[in-house]
């Protein structure tokens, strides 16, 4: 398995939810043929724990809606399995590490990566504030995996 896992998530037709899937995208060009493994999907599945126990560092990566519009921010992440209250539907980042961890004993090192979105509605294009932000979030990535595969 890949040392690194990138899982970039969220809707691409409700604009700057997008991000994940966008960012995840780039990421996978970048990182082709090196020991790291890139996910772009709408949500956080329970389906996606067996990958990220395998890994030594997952990057998650998705748009907040809690945060001010372009506003890139880094948070490192532990396994909570209170984060979600169900396993029927999508699955908050700490709950899916714990799911890993229970599943299959391991859970990696974890960060999540997100930027404030300023429009959600439909359209498959990133706002202009979201868009500019991104080469922030990027670089901060390829820090990030670097560490762990160089």
């Amino acid at each position: 398995m890949a040392t690194a896992l990138i899982i970039g998530y969220g809707n691409p037709l409700r604009g700057d939810d997008g991000l994940g899937q966008r960012a995840a995208e780039l990421l996978e060009e970048e990182f082709a043929g090196a020991d790291v493994q890139v996910r772009a999907c709408q949500q956080l599945t329970p389906e996606l724990a067996e990958e990220v126990s395998a890994a030594e560092v997952v990057l998650f990566i998705d748009a907040a809606h809690d945060s001010p519009p372009g506003e890139f921010r880094c948070r490192r992440l532990e396994a909570d399995s209170r984060a979600s209250a169900s396993f029927a539907h999508a699955l908050e980042p700490e709950a899916l590490l714990a799911a890993a961890h229970a599943l299959y004993g391991r859970c990696p090192d974890a960060a999540l990566l997100s930027v404030g979105g300023e429009h959600f509605g439909h359209t498959a294009s990133l706002s202009s504030t979201v868009e500019q932000a991104l080469p922030a979030l990027l670089e901060m990535a390829r820090f990030i995996i670097t560490g762990y595969t160089a």
